[in-house]
């Protein structure tokens, strides 16, 4: 048997390829969008891949099943659980298998068993696996998808928190008891196979440990360790971070398709900073990817920055406008990557970049914005010559913050400028510096420049003000 792991740092988000060398075929667990690591490992290794296997429709990432149906012909093997709301759609041109609880399926000697696991979407089920290939006739491990993690579980919160799904939470709270009552009785030994790690806004305390096993979670999972369904409830729905608002975007793209990769335009070039002021000026969104020290000393007006990083996707779905074109301000060796990591997100409307070294050379007008040390912001707050304004999620603001700041997440603050106070500066600040820089971005581009980022955040608050 061969079993490789994927891992998109940028998405938190494991796939899997499983295969059975003996017979020459693979399948992909959870796929991305992006099918090139799975073809070039179906090459290596000489086999085929025949399926892919889908835990759920995800909220956080488009998933590669039907790019790799296009590719390669491969099966969809895909939940028939939930209501009609949560049932795949435009199928009609793709080969696929609808799964129920206990349906089993065979690629080559390997045995996948279908367990219904709802909670964190009614739809959710996990694949059982056994290896037939020796003498095993039990299952080895389970690839739980967005149902139990390392060391934590799916939240359950995401159709009503991102979807709008009025009274849902508390049904997917109560589903997912069940469910794991069900996993409890699952065989110690077992490896568990999850599609998330660290990072991941699809449960609260993901661990960063790539696999686990049945026996560990249930002895060390906080979710594991209750009996009252209750006060099981009451604990997951608390604490849970925002969901991006690109969330419920890739539910209904998972659901019902999104346009092949093969079939995206052709990015243009932008070639000069006469041509970049004109699409700012005609409304066009524009991202600058440099890094949040390079933007404020200098920028292009009325662009945003979302520093190319790890963080990079996560932002983009949260403050990117899916309706509108975008154009990117990049080094252009990093254009695929780019690419790579907007389109796994859905963003494919990119209609242009810029070299953005070239453009800052040539621009005759940019911006900037100021930051501000603990020690220097200490006296303007006192003083009360200055706002504060809090970027962090809410728990992290309930945790503690500097007195009288006032509390907007960064990913919703496009969408809530009308609450700012603008009769002062706005001292801005999260818990280390880097969402704050994102936040000074976007009220730059918004028309508002009495702004300063708080270096080092609340962190750097608490060791240099508070604690001296």
């Amino acid at each position: 048997m061969l079993l490789r792991y994927f891992y998109d740092e940028k998405l938190a988000h494991a796939s899997y390829v499983v295969g059975c060398q003996a017979k020459g075929e693979m399948v992909i667990i959870d796929p991305m969008r992006n099918i090139e690591p799975y073809l070039a490992l179906a090459e290596k290794e000489k086999m085929k891949i025949i399926g892919s296997l889908e835990t759920h429709i995800h909220a956080d990432f488009v998933a590669g099943s039907r790019e790799l149906a296009d590719r390669t012909g491969a099966i969809m093997y895909i939940s028939d659980e939930g209501d009609d709301d949560w049932k795949y759609k435009n199928l009609e041109e793709i080969p696929h298998q609808l799964l129920k609880d206990g349906d089993e399926f065979v690629i080559g000697n390997l045995i996948f068993k279908v367990m219904h696991t709802p909670g964190h979407t009614p739809e959710s089920i996990s694949f059982l696996l056994t290896d037939r290939g020796g003498t095993a006739d039990k299952p080895m491990g389970i690839f739980t998808g967005d149902f139990v993690f390392v060391g934590d579980i799916g939240r359950p919160d995401l159709l009503e928190k991102a979807a709008g799904m009025k009274g849902t939470s508390l049904v997917g709270a109560k589903a997912m008891f069940k469910s794991l009552e069900r996993f409890k009785d699952l065989s110690d030994y077992m490896q568990i196979w999850p599609a998330h790690g660290a990072g991941s806004a699809c449960g609260k305390a993901l661990g960063a440990v790539p696999s686990s096993t049945v026996g560990y979670e249930k002895q060390f999972n906080w979710a594991l360790q209750f009996d009252d369904e209750q006060k099981f409830i009451n604990a997951l729905l608390d604490g849970q971070p925002e969901p991006p608002y690109y969330f419920a975007i890739m539910k209904q793209v998972n659901k019902v398709g999104i346009e092949l990769i093969k079939n995206l335009p052709i990015i243009q070039v932008v070639s000069s900073y006469v041509e970049l002021s004109q699409l700012i000026t005609e409304g066009k969104q524009v991202i600058d990817t440099r890094s949040s020290a390079d933007f404020s000393k200098e920028h292009i007006a009325g662009t945003l920055n979302i520093p190319y990083n790890n963080s990079f996707t996560n932002w983009a779905g949260w403050l990117v406008d899916y309706s509108k074109p975008l154009y990117m301000l990049i080094a252009p060796d990093q254009l695929n990557d780019i690419l790579t990591a907007l389109r796994s997100i859905g963003i494919d409307n990119v209609e242009g970049y810029a070299d953005i070294d070239k453009i800052i050379q040539e621009a005759t007008s940019k911006d900037t914005y100021e930051n501000i040390t603990p020690l220097e912001a200490k006296p303007l707050i006192e003083n009360g010559t200055v706002h504060i304004l809090d970027v962090r999620n809410q728990t992290e603001y309930m945790a503690g913050h500097i007195e009288n700041a006032q509390h907007i997440m960064v990913g919703t603050l496009k969408n809530r400028l009308n609450e700012l106070q603008t009769d002062k500066k706005i001292i801005v600040q999260c818990q280390a510096g880097a969402r704050s820089a994102i936040a000074c971005s976007v009220l730059k581009a918004n028309g508002i420049h009495d702004i300063t980022n708080l270096t080092g955040g609340y962190t750097a608050w608490v060791q240099d003000v508070m604690n001296k």
